[in-house]
């Protein structure tokens, strides 16, 4: 089998993709005219997905508290000419991110605990950085990647697996296994992983899970730390984190084709995940799911979108006060904190530029977009089950999201 990568770039290398959609200004969007209502949109797109690599992929657009557009492109499986159509689900990477920022503030408006709150306070199990051994963790620290609690990589990748029943002799099983070693295995409990990974003496321990820095001081981004972070809502309220999640944010937003599980899903709906067109890639999971896992579609995931902008701007209370959308988005670190050209501050997993708001997500076969503008009051979101975890994704992903995007602006600002 050909092994066409070295270092497979899974959501936490992804930072690099996020945010940088001005790469490729000297490819502009295909069109004649200006765009100014949905179907000359949807032209343009169609004309961008008949160019780009992407099997298939879909686009919302809100603006002023409507939704202008929704409409998806091409292939949910290329091999049996399944279409990819609005109710297709598929992981939105580290967008699930966001979910747990909404689950923490849910949380603390609940009473259990505060941003400043130790970890140690909640957790059944102690954790301390061998590094910093009197550092206090808080709760705000692993909202802002800035806990000194790393991801390592050698580790964290032996958290995928590929699920039982999965074909392994497929050209897409084997490139996720004998490239990199990736099991096929039941997944672990989020506890049980967790405690393997911080815990001295657990199966994934390593120093290298840790900073030399001291709590706020730096910023590395991680996942699991995220994970972490979404299993102090679990500690403390003593209900498992899907379930809240589904009964505190998904259910009031009616996202109800949304889940963390593919068995949750309606197997018909599922979009199939994608090296390159000819490679797609077997069911796979991650014991630290909820820093990635999180499966939804255009239609819900707009909703998602909806309800973030307007609560951004005082206008919603489905899941929270005026006061917890304000603190979701509010920035929470120095100036000059987050490495260059990423994002000016970020908020509860947000991040933030200027009146921008946004978070990307990617893992093999998945790479999204959602963002939105709080002074123009408009947003979008774009799926897709296409790779950008080689440099040549990469590239093909960053032409398809810049192009996309420059139409996208051109219809709200015409329409």
């Amino acid at each position: 089998m050909k092994k066409p990568f070295t270092v497979l770039i899974f959501s936490f290398f992804m930072l690099p993709i996020l945010f940088s959609c001005n790469k490729f200004e000297e490819n502009p969007h295909p069109r004649s005219g200006s765009i100014s209502t949905p179907s000359e949109l949807t032209a343009v797109l169609a004309e961008i997905y008949i160019k780009a690599k992407a099997p298939g992929f879909a686009v919302s657009v809100v603006k002023h508290d409507s939704l202008l557009y929704q409409q998806s492109f091409g292939k949910a499986d290329i091999q049996n000419s399944i279409a990819y159509t609005n109710h297709t689900t598929q992981p939105l990477g580290s967008i699930s991110k966001t979910f747990v920022g909404a689950a923490i503030v849910k949380a603390i408006e609940q009473g259990y605990f505060s941003l400043d709150t130790d970890i140690n306070d909640i957790l059944p199990f102690t954790i301390q950085n061998p590094k910093m051994p009197n550092a206090v963790i808080q709760i705000k620290h692993l909202v802002t990647h800035t806990s000194g609690l790393l991801d390592n990589p050698d580790v964290y990748f032996k958290a995928y697996h590929i699920l039982p029943g999965e074909n392994l002799s497929t050209e897409g099983a084997q490139l996720l296994t004998d490239g990199f070693g990736i099991q096929q295995r039941e997944t672990l409990p989020l506890n049980e992983f967790l405690a393997e990974y911080y815990q001295e003496g657990g199966a994934f321990y390593s120093l290298d899970n840790f900073a030399e820095t001291a709590p706020g001081e730096t910023w590395s981004y991680s996942n699991v730390a995220t994970s972490l972070a979404a299993y102090l809502v679990e500690s403390a309220t003593g209900i498992p984190f899907k379930a809240y999640v589904n009964a505190n944010i998904f259910q009031p937003l009616d996202m109800f084709q949304t889940a963390y599980e593919v068995a949750n899903l309606n197997p018909a709906d599922l979009a199939k995940l994608y090296w390159d067109k000819n490679t797609p890639l077997p069911k796979y999971a991650n014991d630290s799911y909820p820093d990635g896992s999180i499966y939804s579609n255009n239609e819900d995931l707009a909703k998602y979108l909806m309800d973030m902008m307007s609560g951004a701007i005082g206008k919603s209370s489905n899941l929270f006060s005026e006061a917890g959308y304000q603190m979701l988005f509010e920035a929470m670190l120095p100036h000059g904190e987050l490495p260059a050209g990423l994002a000016a501050n970020q908020g509860i997993f947000w991040f933030l530029d200027g009146s921008e708001v946004k978070h990307d997500g990617s893992d093999p076969g998945t790479t999204c977009s959602l963002q939105f503008d709080m002074t123009e009051n408009t947003g979008y979101l774009l799926l897709t089950n296409m790779d950008a975890s080689t440099e040549e994704n990469e590239t093909a992903y960053f032409e398809l999201a810049e192009m996309i995007q420059d139409a996208i602006k051109e219809f709200t600002t015409n329409y």
